[in-house]
């Protein structure tokens, strides 16, 4: 072509390729940690398109207690025998059969537990329930993929990830404490995090039963508690949890204030002597149910949430596993709902926001009222633990603390 001259418009047309549509789907599932996986497993056979995506790749550690409570496996085995008889031949794990909760007078509650659970490290867990996914479903699997930007409007939900855009009918935020799909969906003050924690995993740990976890309380730090976890093989999950004011007023080094637990508390200090810790000591906050986050909303307009960016942890005993794969089935639900009456406004979410407050919730709020009852009262844990030696009030107890 001469110089100065243009290829005509047509001609451009006709020799640039078209842009390719993005990829779409009905149901896109943000975190492939314990709520994205269940929802994913609870959205099996509906006929949904659904992307599963994950920042990372798997397996991958998650900051944890590493303690699978048996209210996620028998969830999980309501929606089929077979992911609980696949979780049961997780390895590394330790049975959780036995607690000893130890109170500030240094008196041990010793409860049993009939509900079959377990501990294993969450770079396990996680792993085995996306398996599960992988051989169970034909969920799209997104991993390494970061969502940067997330719209919903009229026309769906567009998001943008580090590995491309793609669109679907709705999103379920499963992506944690500092979910990217609530910041961006629901704008305002972030979600609190009155909780904090810190977690190191250790070995040669003394007169550590691999079937019991452990408890301990402190007069002077009422308002949380250090534990011990057997995970398999030897290992054991050491960490402890504080509410955030307290940790503020005092101006509390967490990994500081373990490593001084572990070398003087009286039930402690001979067993670590030994002890040899593997890793880091690394922290994570927790956005604990029951108190403000109680009023935080779950849904909206094109998507839900579950798990910790719903704040749904327990925050009596700081677990968090259950209720997001509680969340996350119930989220597979309104997903089935608005699919197929093809409604995702923020009225006809609703039934979600009112199944995840009678379902979880309800129980949530009461703890968190216990949890305040018994962190500024520390004669009333020792009370507790003293007059639980009476088999049927040890019962109530054991049953209020599920």
């Amino acid at each position: 072509m001469p110089r100065g001259q243009t290829w005509p418009s047509f001609y451009l047309y006709a020799v640039l390729p078209p842009t390719p549509p993005l990829p779409t789907y009905d149901v896109a599932l943000v975190g492939a940690g314990p709520a994205g996986t269940a929802c994913a497993l609870a959205l099996r056979g509906s006929g949904l398109r659904v992307a599963l995506l994950d920042k990372a790749a798997f397996p991958r550690d998650k900051i944890c207690g590493d303690a699978i409570p048996g209210a996620a496996l028998k969830a999980l085995a309501a929606l089929d025998p077979a992911y609980r008889v696949a979780l049961a031949g997780l390895r590394p794990q330790s049975p959780a059969r036995h607690s000893r909760l130890v109170a500030p007078s240094g008196r041990s509650l010793w409860l049993h537990w009939q509900k079959p659970s377990f501990n294993s490290p969450r770079l396990d867990f996680d792993a085995a329930l996306l398996g599960l996914v992988r051989h169970h479903t034909d969920t799209v699997i997104l991993e390494n993929t970061s969502l940067l930007e997330v719209t919903a409007g009229p026309d769906g939900v567009h998001l943008r990830t580090t590995q491309g855009e793609l669109r679907c009918r709705l999103v379920v935020g499963c992506d944690g404490a500092n979910s990217v799909v609530r910041r961006q969906l629901l704008p305002g003050p972030a979600q609190p995090q009155p909780c904090v924690g810190v977690r190191a995993y250790f070995e040669n740990v003394a007169d550590a039963p691999d079937d019991t976890t452990e408890f301990y309380f402190s007069r002077d730090y009422l308002a949380g508690y250090c534990w011990v976890f057997p995970v398999g093989n030897g290992r054991y999950n050491v960490g402890l949890g504080l509410l955030t004011e307290l940790i503020s007023a005092h101006k509390i080094d967490l990994k500081v204030l373990l490593r001084e637990w572990l070398a003087t508390h009286p039930a402690l200090a001979e067993r670590f002597a030994q002890a040899r810790q593997l890793g880091p000591t690394r922290g994570f906050g927790l956005p604990l149910g029951g108190g403000v986050g109680a009023a935080l909303p779950v849904a909206g307009t094109g998507f839900l949430l579950c798990g910790d960016a719903a704040a749904l942890i327990d925050p009596l005993q700081g677990h968090g596993i259950d209720t997001a794969v509680e969340s996350g089935i119930l989220a597979a639900a309104q997903a089935r709902r608005c699919c197929a009456a093809g409604a995702f406004d923020a009225a006809f979410m609703q039934p979600y926001t009112d199944a995840v407050q009678q379902q979880i919730g309800a129980k949530l709020l009461l703890h968190h009222r216990l949890m305040r009852l018994f962190s500024a009262r520390p004669w009333l844990v020792n009370a507790a633990v003293r007059v639980a030696a009476v088999p049927r009030l040890r019962r109530w107890l054991q049953g209020l603390l599920g």
